[in-house]
């Protein structure tokens, strides 16, 4: 689809030291965009000056964490539609075409927001199936009727004052540019639950709890999910996810029942 001018929609990219992704996800946004934001926090790389290169507006925030952060980087936006995007995310050619045609629409405007489904590119494939595929997420809001919420931990999310369409067209991810990538980031969001869990402690918990909800993890995507469908790279996921789960709930009983050694 060829744009006639410009949609009048802000693309807001919130980033630290992404100079790596930055181009990947700005490259051709100017195109059918009328602006394109990208809020950059405690960087030491040159993310500010990819971001410039690509004709982004550069702004930089404190780190106040993922909800506040990203309502801060809203209210930079000027256009009355706006995109969140990640520094690792692209729009897919399918996708922009699917954001053209919903803002054309004469309802558009009765919506508070949008919804589209996130597809990730893992070591030699798109993942559509299982666990990550296809990950709706609401990213296309209207300006003054959509901020973000939930648990500011880790689990930040999209609350809209209106009706939410669902769009056809993948949001390409590249979260994970190697095996060792997806392993690594278990600790960290591991680390995210206990804290979660330290504010709404789960009653009852045991380490048969763990070993459960560790194998329902692999089973659902692996199996219910047809993670299967997408050969050893489907494989590996429902077994990382189910790893991720065993280290999560293995935290939560380390932090109820370990004790200080005897000697």
């Amino acid at each position: 689809m060829v744009m006639p001018a410009p949609l009048p929609l802000s693309v807001v990219v919130v980033a630290c030291n992404e100079e790596h992704n930055l181009p990947r996800c700005l490259r051709g946004l100017r195109d059918w965009t009328a602006e394109v934001i990208v809020a950059l926090n405690n960087c030491t790389d040159g993310s500010a000056r990819v971001a410039a290169d690509f004709g982004a507006a550069v702004h930089h925030l404190p780190w106040r964490g993922y909800r506040d952060t990203k309502n801060d980087a809203l209210r930079l936006a000027s256009q009355p539609w706006v995109l969140f995007l990640d520094a690792d995310e692209m729009v897919s050619p399918e996708l922009r075409d699917a954001l053209a045609a919903f803002l054309a629409r004469p309802d558009a405007e009765t919506h508070a927001a949008a919804r589209f489904p996130r597809k990730v590119w893992f070591i030699d494939r798109w993942i559509t199936h299982g666990d990550w595929y296809p990950d709706y997420g609401t990213r296309l809001i209207r300006a003054g009727r959509a901020r973000w919420g939930g648990d500011e931990i880790v689990h930040e999310k999209m609350i809209a004052d209106g009706p939410v369409a669902t769009l056809r067209g993948d949001l390409y991810h590249f979260s994970f540019p190697s095996l060792l990538t997806q392993v690594s980031k278990i600790p960290h969001f591991s680390q995210l639950f206990l804290r979660q869990h330290r504010q709404r402690p789960l009653r009852g918990f045991s380490a048969v709890a763990a070993v459960l909800r560790s194998f329902w993890r692999f089973f659902r995507g692996y199996v219910l999910r047809r993670g299967f469908l997408d050969g050893f790279p489907g494989l590996f996921i429902a077994v990382g996810n189910a790893y991720g789960t065993w280290v999560k709930y293995s935290l939560v009983y380390e932090d109820q029942h370990a004790k200080t050694p005897p000697v």
